[in-house]
């Protein structure tokens, strides 16, 4: 089973080296088949060149450059649009999650077959280091609404972490998010559309270089109209967009 690890990456050019380092080193230790696909989201730093030399030094990365529109969605559907493997992983470009997370990811859907593997930092097992406050204060917020409106356990569906099989992908779409809505339309799709999966506790660290994409003030809506739409989709739509097993 052939893993494609999706990156999405504007003006990255003070980390993305680091992850993909520590990610052949991770994934080939483990002795993982893989690609790791970074979609450069029309940086305007060097992240583009820096690419262009590491792709002479890790044979299994592949890089993609997502022109116009740019955002974090876009970059990712982007990836999710292009990659080759039998199952694809949201990583960040930061080194915010762990590689050795990833490999424990892998392991579970290849052992239990399950169509996708959600992490969460907030159950035993997680960890954050270094979580601004107020995000913290507005993330565990967002899921505990979350859990509500859907009447699910899972406590970190705003976590962008998490692996998909192919046939899960597919069957997820049409995707709709432009931005980083996208990390909740996946796994709340996963759940109202009957796709089954696990949770594994996972690590997660803020980023040391540059500056985070996630704009809170311009967010706020646009999650909004995600959970609006899948709330629409479980109680409507009369199972049109099951999986059909």
């Amino acid at each position: 089973m052939k893993l494609s690890v999706v990156i999405p990456a504007y003006n990255e050019e003070g980390c993305i080296e680091e992850t993909i380092r520590q990610l052949f080193q991770a994934l080939g230790s483990a002795g993982i088949e893989h690609e790791i696909l970074v979609v450069n989201d029309n940086s305007g730093d060097n992240t583009l060149k820096i690419l262009e030399v590491l792709k002479r030094q890790y044979p299994t990365l592949r890089y993609i450059t997502n022109e116009a529109p740019n955002g974090f969605g876009y970059a990712v559907r982007k990836g999710l649009a292009n990659f080759t493997g039998d199952c694809a992983a949201v990583f960040m470009a930061d080194l915010s999650d762990d590689p050795n997370d990833l490999v424990s990811f892998y392991r579970l859907m290849e052992k239990g077959g399950c169509d996708a593997v959600f992490g969460t930092r907030w159950s035993k097992g997680g960890k954050v280091h270094d979580y601004p406050k107020h995000k913290l204060w507005l993330n565990r917020l967002a899921n505990h609404i979350i859990r509500l409106l859907f009447g699910i356990k899972y406590n970190d569906a705003t976590n962008a972490f998490k692996l998909y099989k192919r046939t899960t992908i597919e069957g997820l779409q049409p995707f709709l998010s432009p931005h980083f809505n996208l990390t909740i339309e996946l796994p709340l799709k996963v759940i109202i559309r009957g796709y089954s999966y696990e949770a594994l506790p996972n690590r997660w660290t803020n980023r040391k270089t540059g500056e985070s994409k996630l704009k809170i003030r311009e967010m706020g809506t646009r999650y909004f109209f995600i959970l609006l739409y899948c709330l629409i989709e479980k109680y409507f739509s009369r199972g049109d967009f099951k999986k059909k097993w």
